[in-house]
């Protein structure tokens, strides 16, 4: 029975936060816990969800051309590269003070999301506009200005891909909180500001799970179950955010999630 609710659980969480581009690991984790499941088996089962929910919301984010995928490259490489750093650092630097300073990160973070409104003439949103778009490297006009070829990208993208990577190493959260709030306030839609937060959260997920995999022992009855809700969840996800929802929308539920995360870490903080 406690197979059964994990794998409604996981499609439930799987399902929104595939919208916001970032894992559900960080929600999955805890509720495991409040289910009876092993600290170490819980967060190896999160983790590898993190990677399988990704590569099917990705397969439906690469269909519909919302992946910028050489904009990706420089964030994944930073990313992985100081990632490590960041582990290590972990052990010289008071913990609690550096999540408070990422609660308030992602505090604003997620005003910005809600509240902020760009000056200049409003532009008027639509499928089809965004889809006639003049391309610049796989960007629409706007973000073709914001990172004008190679060297463009590559100077906004590893300083984002590494300052995510060494915060989520420095305390062991998620990098696509940072990532997809970063993108989206340099001038990339929230769409592909998601979707290609999705692919990197990809490789970061199952470099945690190859890492964590040992500690605990992987239950067959649940992985089947929370496979099952993991993948139902990012196809759900991935469709919606694709087709029915627009960037305001897409926008509004990264801007509660920050909030919602923020809050869950300052309980914790505060335990």
């Amino acid at each position: 029975m406690i197979e059964v609710w994990a794998g409604l659980v996981t499609f439930a969480a799987t399902t929104v936060l595939t919208v916001a581009g970032v894992g559900a690991a960080f929600i999955l984790v805890p509720i495991y816990l409040a289910l009876g499941i092993e600290l170490h088996t819980s967060m190896s089962t999160a983790l590898l969800l993190n990677g399988i929910s990704m590569i099917f919301a990705s397969i439906t984010f690469a269909r519909e051309k919302l992946i910028l995928w050489r904009l990706a490259l420089p964030i994944l490489i930073a990313a992985t590269v100081l990632s490590p750093a960041g582990a290590y650092a972990s052990q010289f630097v008071p913990r609690n003070h550096l999540l408070l300073l990422f609660i308030l990160f992602l505090l604003f973070a997620a005003s910005m999301m809600l509240f902020y409104k760009p000056g200049g003439k409003k532009k008027v949103e639509t499928t089809n506009q965004e889809k006639n778009a003049v391309v610049n490297n796989g960007f629409n006009n706007k973000e073709g200005n914001a990172m004008d070829g190679i060297k463009g990208m590559w100077t906004i993208g590893a300083p984002v891909g590494g300052v995510a990577g060494f915060l989520g190493g420095l305390l062991g959260v998620g990098g696509g909180n940072i990532i997809v709030p970063a993108l989206v306030w340099l001038g990339i839609s929230p769409k592909k500001a998601s979707a290609t937060s999705s692919f990197i959260v990809i490789f970061s997920s199952l470099a945690g799970f190859a890492g964590r995999a040992s500690l605990g022992n992987l239950d067959g009855v649940l992985l089947a179950y929370t496979v099952a809700g993991s993948i139902a969840g990012a196809l759900l996800g991935s469709w919606l955010m694709s087709k029915k929802l627009q960037n305001k929308q897409v926008k509004i539920i990264i801007g509660v999630l920050l909030y919602l995360i923020a809050g869950k870490m300052l309980l914790d903080l505060l335990k």
